[in-house]
């Protein structure tokens, strides 16, 4: 397993991240502690989930999973999401967020999280009130590094400028659907996070599962599947042009001997911005299969190709 910095801090991540979205939701809880052990077993040292998942399971299973091994992995988890229909009950504002961790802490089982992060943009918080929460929890040791998911680049800069303006615990890394099907980032995420040495973490990497080849045009969506499961992940990835790309995809990865989930992630870890590719696994041996994408290096002229592949009328 190889590791990168997590954006411009001093800790080291593997390339290969464990989500821990399946965890309560699509497996229980002894299922998730054998998918986290084997994530560690191959080096995986990258841990990633949210207070949200599975109403707290998710982070609960985590924690009860490493009892006596915390020390082994960067534990992330988010804040901001709503666990509840209170009106209070989500969002990023001091007070929930100073609730919130309080949570997270003790369903982890540990004294601190490593990259605690702000889950969704909040518009009824000012930005200013978030990341003194954040900055507080950094002072008091309950939180190493902060970081946001799915922010818009406007967003983004306006925290990083706050951070910078009055010397905050500034955002390390910024989380964001990034794909073979979807790079929508690469037009404005990715060049802010250059300049200013954010680390980016994707996830769906696999498109929900359709890069992994198990989806064919034409086939029913089997029971169990995220597309089974989530109607609206159908639709949005179930797509003739997605088909289209997936097969141009696949051939080029067959090609040099590798599979089309492999070819995802070695693609990923190709922009060095990438910190690591967080991938949800149901079971030990497909973390196994994960890791072999991870281990892919992807030489300059490929890298080209795929681009061609990707954009084939520019």
């Amino acid at each position: 397993m190889e590791f990168r910095h997590l954006g411009r801090s001093g800790v080291q991540v593997s390339t290969l991240g464990l989500g821990g979205n399946n965890f309560g939701a699509r497996i229980d809880e002894e299922q998730s502690a054998r998918v986290l052990q084997k994530a560690i077993d191959l080096g995986v040292n990258f841990v990633d989930t949210a207070d949200v998942y599975s109403n707290g399971l998710s982070e609960s299973f985590i924690g009860a999973a490493l009892a006596g091994q915390r020390h082994q992995v960067i534990l992330a988890t988010k804040v901001g999401s709503p666990v509840g229909q209170g009106v209070n009950q989500g969002g990023a504002s001091r007070s929930y967020i100073m609730q919130q961790v309080e949570g997270s802490l003790n369903r982890l089982r540990t004294d601190y999280i490593d990259l605690y992060q702000i889950h969704l943009p909040d518009p009824g918080t000012p930005i200013e009130e978030t990341l003194r929460a954040l900055d507080d929890l950094v002072h008091q040791g309950k939180v190493r590094y902060i970081g946001c998911s799915n922010f818009l680049s406007w967003q983004t800069c306006e925290a990083v400028w706050i951070s910078h303006t009055l010397n905050l615990a500034n955002f390390v890394t910024v989380q964001m659907e990034y794909s073979l099907l979807n790079h929508d980032i690469e037009r404005e995420v990715v060049p802010f996070c250059q300049a200013y040495r954010i680390g980016i973490i994707p996830y769906f990497p696999l498109a929900g599962g359709l890069l992994t080849g198990k989806y064919r045009p034409g086939e029913p969506v089997s029971e169990g599947t995220r597309f089974f499961t989530v109607p609206k992940y159908k639709e949005r990835f179930l797509t003739e042009r997605n088909f289209s790309l997936v097969a141009r995809l696949e051939r080029f990865a067959s090609d040099r001997g590798h599979t089309l989930s492999e070819l995802a992630i070695a693609w990923l870890l190709g922009n060095p911005l990438v910190c690591s590719v967080i991938t949800g696994a149901m079971k030990p041996e497909q973390l196994v299969a994960n890791a072999k994408g991870a281990e892919w290096h992807l030489t300059s002229r490929e890298m080209e190709d795929i681009k061609a592949l990707l954009h084939p009328q520019e």
